[in-house]
């Protein structure tokens, strides 16, 4: 994965505004907001297709975005397929749970994502902002890029990891369910008076699925969006879908092999369909939650709470070492500088099921705790995230999980990709 600071080139997509009183009485008006007015073009059926840029934005037409019939909606569309989806408009599976695993690994699998946060960022003084309240350099990043970048407290505990995209007009910022809320509510109260910054959450306005796997750039220059593949992480570009706008990025919040479509409700069926029908297997949320853990990703609430710092959690790519000041940056050049990090999260193959919580230890003495546990493909398969201290154990390494359970230490591929800046040689040995 990629540095915060990592170039790509710029977007493909001039975009336009929509006046304040059309905005209020659109479907989609925080999307159309959300710089996603484009030109007409025309499509083939269930084909997406990239807009051509023009240099004459005054010429370009807004899309209306309708309300789908209430038979077309999204959700009631995958229920009637037989997913099983809760109350609180989650899909928690397929039913192919084994089925969509494999395919994650071979082959290609779409998730929605929809619940997902989704935070909008406006205003002249918006990259200054984010730049000032999170880890990454977003000063250094152009119209159509995008980065990791984590939110951290004063002391550089890890609130949340967000995906972001620079878009013409406003910053995207994507981040877990859990944490929405509250990171909305954090940066509208870090907002001066003379600041031009407006923070909105747009996740019941958009849609968001990511798509995964190692067939998935095949399945993108299929649908005529090749033009993606093999851009930096964080690319973002703008198209139509049966004449609707949708957001296309490089990589997702799992993986930097797949890529991220944000869509409007109204298109979000025809996105889904388009996808299915190119071979992507879907994967609800439980088989999600497996991928996290078995992947490495930390997540709030979890592996990202007030007892580990963001460079315990390894979140190294995240965080840009040479910008100037933003909230927690004294912790991080300390820590650094001292190398005072004391800890880090590893992956642990387990013998027997474990609860989250359960201390680790090492010859009887306690060296971490687990955060995160889930089963195997396999009924005997059991596999967990846990923070270990530095010190005790190391790639390879046996621990111990609670009383008896016997735990060995693998690095897992979400935090093997991060790439912490080089130990500073101390000076010559002495014989």
């Amino acid at each position: 994965m990629t540095t915060a600071t990592a170039t790509a080139p710029p977007c493909v997509a001039h975009l336009v505004s929509h006046s304040t009183a059309r905005l209020q009485h659109s479907r989609a008006a925080l999307l159309l907001h959300l710089n996603a007015a484009f030109r007409t073009k025309k499509t083939t059926k269930n084909n997406l297709s990239s807009r051509n840029t023009s240099s004459t934005i005054a010429a370009a037409l807004p899309f209306e975005l309708s309300p789908p019939p209430i038979d077309h909606d999204f959700l009631d569309s995958v229920t009637a397929e037989g997913a099983k989806v809760s109350e609180e408009g989650i899909i928690e599976t397929f039913e192919n749970d084994d089925e969509a695993l494999d395919a994650f690994d071979n082959g290609v699998v779409v998730m929605d994502l929809s619940h997902f946060g989704r935070i909008r960022a406006s205003g002249d003084d918006r990259i200054q902002f984010l730049h000032n309240q999170t880890t990454a350099n977003f000063e250094c990043l152009s119209e159509g890029q995008g980065c990791e970048t984590v939110f951290v407290t004063p002391t550089a505990r890890t609130i949340d990891i967000a995906y972001a995209w620079i878009m013409k007009k406003a910053v995207l910022l994507m981040v877990s369910p859990e944490t929405c809320g509250n990171i909305t509510e954090m940066l509208n109260k870090y907002i001066f008076f003379a600041d031009k910054v407006e923070i909105q959450d747009i996740t019941k306005q958009t849609c968001l699925f990511a798509l995964s796997g190692p067939k998935s750039s095949e399945v993108m220059a299929n649908l005529n969006l090749g033009d993606l593949v093999g851009q930096p992480y964080g690319t973002n570009r703008h198209y139509n879908v049966n004449g609707m706008p949708i957001t296309v990025g490089v990589g997702n919040i799992i993986s930097e092999e797949g890529f991220s479509l944000l869509t409007s409700p109204a298109a979000a069926d025809s996105v889904w369909k388009t996808l299915l029908s190119q071979g992507a297997i879907p994967l609800g949320s439980n088989a999600w939650e497996k991928l996290r853990i078995t992947q490495g990703r930390p997540a709030p609430g979890k592996e990202l709470t007030n007892d580990f710092n963001v460079l315990e959690a390894g979140l190294w790519n995240s965080i840009s070492l040479n910008k100037g000041c933003y909230k927690g940056q004294e912790t991080i050049s300390r820590l650094i500088t001292y190398d005072g990090v004391k800890q880090r999260l590893w992956g642990i193959h387990l013998s027997a099921p474990a609860e989250p919580g359960s201390p680790i230890t090492v010859n009887g003495k306690k060296v971490g705790k687990l955060t995160s546990y889930t089963t195997g493909r396999k009924e005997c398969d059991h596999f967990a995230l846990g923070y270990i201290k530095r010190k005790a154990a190391s790639e390879g390494d046996t621990v111990i999980v609670g009383e008896k359970i016997i735990g060995t230490v693998v690095n897992v591929p979400f935090l093997s990709r991060q790439s912490p800046p080089p130990v500073k040689n101390s000076g010559p040995r002495l014989n």
